[in-house]
């Protein structure tokens, strides 16, 4: 990968940001899985809003290899944070638990001893994953100096 440049999806303090925005999301975003995806080093194009159609995939698509892809749903589906976990970082150890209260229920996520929170767990997964992947890459920054 590239070194990263001051306006680069892959800085600790983008990777941060990102974070933040998965543990204040109240619901599955596309804008956000694509950023994600982007954020962990994907060639990403998005669906473009003015193209509405069942031919186009939802949120866009991302290269992989030689490969075009759709999109997972990274906000929404535990499976594909998991997977783009795995895929990653296959060496990290991760968790997640259900917080359940009176009214509300939450999940907490831990990545590499990166702790995250959100209100669904592929949520809390992520942040989780964006903070563990920032702390790596400022580490690898500070090496270089």
């Amino acid at each position: 990968m590239p070194a990263p440049t001051d306006s680069s999806p892959h800085r600790p303090e983008h990777l941060l940001a990102l974070a933040d925005r998965c543990e204040a999301a109240s619901k599955p975003d596309r804008a956000l899985d694509a950023d994600i995806y982007e954020a962990l080093g994907f060639n990403v194009r998005r669906k473009p809003s003015h193209l509405v159609g069942r031919r186009t995939p939802p949120g866009g698509i991302y290269q992989e290899g030689s490969l075009w892809k759709t999109l997972g749903s990274a906000s929404a589906n535990i499976d594909v944070a998991i997977g783009l976990l795995r895929q990653k970082a296959p060496d990290w150890r991760w968790s997640l638990q259900s917080l359940a209260g009176e009214d509300t229920a939450t999940f907490q996520a831990l990545v590499a001893e990166c702790q995250a929170s959100g209100t669904i767990g592929a949520l809390a997964l992520c942040a989780a994953m964006l903070r563990a992947f920032a702390r790596a890459r400022a580490g690898t920054e500070r090496d270089k100096i």
